[in-house]
């Protein structure tokens, strides 16, 4: 069985600078990029096709282009899900990314722990919404990320309903949790992460100070959005994803009132750790006041009020660079208000 060539005379790969969904003209022909579907191929449907062909190029940017009629077979335009016949040549014109429509601020602080063409990893502060959404529309991480140099366009996906507004972001950790998030600067990192997400081979470790003793272990339950709180997620459903934690108490505190534990995610479901501990544990995380309220002994609660947002904080962040292949850890130590919090926790 022959397998589609790609003709000899395809130039190398160039993305025009073009606004999104304009058509290209006649000076970007030379960009053009050809596929030759050789006699006895099996038919095949023509995203996929080319996302094999053409590994530079991930499946979404192939939907994408067609959908922008930036893909011809045998100059007539065609469907994501079309198959193509042997002997058909498939011409298509690459775009420029996906466009953000958050705009840059560079009064935002960055602290970058590594940063490459390819992706950047940050640590976050408490307090730092992550991407633009209702209620925050300036002033988030994203709009920080946008004023840096090589950050002007990064990849919005555009299989996101919400995309335009979260450009890169793979991952997101909640406004008043702290810690290491990595953000694609490209679409091959973008693609290249969130296989790995979905495959739960990234390690992320969180810890928190908890509300009481947790039990250690491995928690497995069914999680999604509360029923009747709708800000709220819940272990209690009866239809929802998967969602595993691992528990593992580091340091017992405030005559064992409460503990410092580390929680090591399987899945990244959200607010996950904070529905396990509280839910499934009857332990809520510290100053949690959506999912444990105010509660606790009067030195705890002086903790919590000391510290004033919930005390958790994503420390470890492992994965594989996506272009590279190099595994790649990083470690964030403890914020000074968390590390506060514990100080006053812990027994003399």
């Amino acid at each position: 069985m022959s397998s589609p060539s790609i003709a000899p005379d395809a130039s190398e790969d160039t993305l025009e600078d073009l606004d999104a969904g304009e058509a290209p003209s006649d000076e970007n022909a030379a960009s053009a990029r050809v596929v030759v579907v050789a006699e006895g191929a099996w038919p095949e449907r023509v995203d996929k096709l080319l996302a094999d062909r053409l590994p530079d190029v991930t499946r979404g940017q192939i939907q994408r282009w067609i959908e922008e009629e930036r893909v011809l077979v045998n100059g007539a335009l065609v469907r994501s899900k079309d198959k193509i016949k042997k002997g058909s040549r498939i011409e298509v014109r690459p775009g420029p990314p996906a466009r953000t429509d958050a705009l840059p601020d560079p009064n935002v602080p960055i602290l970058v722990l590594f940063e490459d063409a390819e992706l950047i990893v940050v640590s976050k502060p408490a307090g730092l919404v992550v991407h633009p959404g209702r209620g925050h529309h300036t002033g988030t991480m994203v709009n920080g990320l946008l004023a840096r140099p090589g950050f002007e366009r990064p990849p919005s996906d555009p299989r996101d309903p919400q995309g335009q507004s979260r450009p890169g972001i793979v991952h997101r950790i909640d406004k008043d949790t702290s810690g290491i998030l990595v953000v694609a600067k490209s679409e091959r990192a973008r693609e290249g992460l969130k296989t790995q997400f979905a495959a739960h081979s990234v390690e992320r470790v969180y810890y928190a100070l908890t509300v009481g003793m947790p039990v250690e272990g491995r928690i497995e339950t069914l999680h999604g959005r509360d029923p009747v709180a709708r800000l709220k997620f819940s272990s209690k459903v009866k239809q929802g994803k998967r969602a595993v934690t691992h528990v593992r108490v580091r340091e017992r505190l405030a005559a064992q009132q409460a503990a410092l534990v580390e929680c090591r995610l399987e899945t990244g479901r959200t607010h996950q750790i904070r529905v396990h501990l509280s839910a499934e544990l009857g332990t809520p995380i510290l100053a949690d006041e959506l999912y444990g309220g105010v509660r606790g002994a009067p030195r705890v609660l002086a903790a919590a009020k000391q510290l004033g947002r919930q005390a958790l904080h994503a420390a470890v962040l492992g994965f594989v660079h996506p272009r590279t292949g190099e595994k790649l850890r990083f470690e964030e130590p403890l914020p000074q208000d968390f590390s506060r919090a514990l100080e006053a926790l812990r027994d003399v």
